[in-house]
């Protein structure tokens, strides 16, 4: 599997699948591409993020439908639907849905290599912010239930003396809680916690 992202080209029309392909291939951006919304869903395999040009109008499921489909399987690649004249309303509504964008056809290259560009950014960095989840929640794991209630407090800037005081055990046990929780969160500082906890909460 290719750690490229990868753009996928979701279009019954011979023709355009294929000029997509040269077209994208001159920003050098990797890309597949599918006849059909159901050989999308049967060959997709999860990985390197990228996005989608999917047409609003196909044979069998429509883009529509693999939009709520693709909702359904929690697939988040960014989408940006093809639409002919008659469907921009079409398209509005399924941005209110999520989509990333929409571009007529006939439509000009740099308008939608540019689109294209933009999507993968956003994909990529919510690429990002789920494995900065996944890291911060396995740092907490580690954690002892004290040790986290420790930490929730000291981010909240309470003292160990207070903390001390409210479980009603000495500020040394405390302190020794605190220092556990610094180790297990890789935090070399009150600072290094606060953007640890931050970043991996994708803010």
């Amino acid at each position: 599997m290719t750690n490229e992202p990868t753009v996928y080209v979701i279009d019954d029309d011979d023709a355009i699948r294929r000029f997509l392909r040269s077209l994208i291939a001159t920003v050098d951006l990797r890309v597949e591409v599918f006849d059909s919304a159901q050989s999308f869903l049967s060959e997709y395999v999860r990985g390197p993020t990228g996005c989608i040009l999917l047409d609003i109008r196909m044979p069998g499921m429509s883009g529509l439908e693999l939009q709520k489909e693709m909702a359904a399987r929690s697939i988040s690649l960014p989408i940006i639907f093809l639409t002919g004249h008659g469907d921009v309303q079409i398209a509005v509504n399924a941005m209110k849905d999520g989509a990333f964008d929409f571009i007529e056809k006939p439509f000009k290259n740099d308008l939608l290599l540019d689109a294209v560009l933009k999507a993968v950014a956003v994909g990529l960095s919510a690429d990002i912010s789920r494995a900065e989840k996944v890291t911060l929640d396995k740092l907490i794991s580690r954690l002892t239930t004290r040790e986290r209630q420790v930490m929730d407090m000291v981010v909240d800037g309470v003292t160990n003396k207070e903390i001390a005081s409210k479980f009603k055990i000495s500020e040394r046990t405390i302190e020794n809680h605190r220092a556990n929780m610094m180790k297990k969160m890789e935090a070399k500082s009150l600072a290094d916690l606060m953007k640890i906890l931050m970043f991996g909460d994708g803010n």
